[in-house]
């Protein structure tokens, strides 16, 4: 049985009306002392099916270091939306924009599964906005000069597979997630030379880490022609990769990874930026500030540089449309926009030219 208890006559009639209305609206009685934590502990354990374990195990070290310690010994129904404005207000102090709207998303997803399951009337969460964290770490590019010391030092680095991850990452542009995940039978080492038209040598970026293997857009589905460093560099990574496999013996784990461990397996991305900031600095960079994200920043940047039209990069990148490319490169695209500048030199000529 349910108790409340109230000062005044009021606030019991108050109270009562609340009961009867939870009551009318089919709320479950023992949903009053489920708490945020309940509700998140659910979450945890149905409300991820199917997703990688790494996505698991990501969501709930969120929810343990962002939602449980501040909010979790609320009872959910009684939870308000200052309350969540109060959270939010407080966690922007410590995180990122981005990583505030992804804490503010999951504990949504936790109450709308509660409430899906009449344990709470409403989603509070719904009614408070976001507020603005603190500046992420802004991505950077690097310069040509930067560019061929980082693939001098990955040519110097004593682990194949890495060697030709980074070259090749710089050098097409391909997302990290789809790196680790190339295979042998999406490369080509030889092309079509003789072909008309010639077909270059290419790799076919097709598939990514994620659980399925879906890629990040539709779009992200493309074949990238490689110039003569990526040929060469992945050449070495095949021969090696087959000495590799002879030492390994029976305990090879025969996936077709390009990129793979001393036994075949998947390379975890913890390794591959450890790796590469040892590259980094023996390249002469400051290793904490770069990771291999910024390869593909640094492939849009030195593309840009060089005078290659927006339109083809966002296809060699595997974006929409140049309006993707220009939001999340801006600070690597250089716009330079000619049309007008070469239409007034026709209209008004120089003196000497007219």
């Amino acid at each position: 049985m349910r108790r409340r208890s109230a000062r005044t006559k009021t606030e019991a009639r108050n109270l009562l009306d609340n009961l009867r209305r939870e009551h009318a609206d089919g709320l479950l009685t023992e949903a009053v002392n489920f708490t945020v934590t309940d509700a998140v502990d659910d979450w945890l354990a149905y409300g991820l099916v199917g997703r990688a374990d790494s996505t698991k195990e990501n969501r709930r070290t969120m929810v343990e270091t962002h939602i449980k310690p501040f909010l979790g010994a609320r009872k959910l129904q009684e939870l308000t939306a200052e309350e969540v404005d109060k959270w939010l207000a407080d966690r922007a102090n410590v995180l990122s924009t981005s990583t505030l709207q992804r804490v503010r998303s999951l504990l949504s997803q936790v109450i709308s599964r509660a409430q899906a399951r009449d344990k709470v009337k409403r989603n509070v969460v719904l009614l408070c906005a976001c507020p603005t964290g603190l500046g992420g770490r802004p991505s950077k590019a690097l310069t040509m000069a930067q560019a061929e010391s980082l693939l001098g030092a990955a040519m110097r680095f004593r682990t194949p597979a890495i060697r030709a991850y980074v070259v090749v990452s710089l050098l097409t542009g391909a997302r990290t997630e789809e790196m680790r995940a190339l295979t042998w039978a999406n490369v080509d080492l030889t092309g079509t030379p003789e072909g008309d038209p010639p077909v270059l040598p290419s790799i076919r970026v097709w598939r990514s880490v994620r659980a399925t293997g879906d890629m990040k857009t539709r779009l992200s589905r493309r074949t990238l022609a490689m110039p003569k460093r990526c040929v060469d560099v992945l050449t070495a990574q095949c021969t090696a990769q087959a000495k590799a496999r002879e030492r390994a013996g029976t305990q090879w784990e025969d996936k077709d990874l390009v990129f793979s461990t001393r036994t075949g397996g998947e390379l975890a991305a913890g390794n591959v930026r450890r790796a590469f900031r040892l590259i980094a600095k023996e390249a002469g960079l400051e290793p904490g500030e770069w990771t291999p994200r910024e390869l593909r920043h640094s492939f849009v940047s030195l593309l840009s540089d060089s005078g290659v039209p927006i339109e083809q990069i966002s296809r060699l990148v595997g974006h929409k449309g140049t309006a993707v490319t220009e939001m999340i490169y801006r600070h690597q695209i250089t716009p330079v926009m000619v049309e007008g500048a070469t239409a007034m030199d026709g209209l008004f000529p120089t003196e000497r030219e007219a």
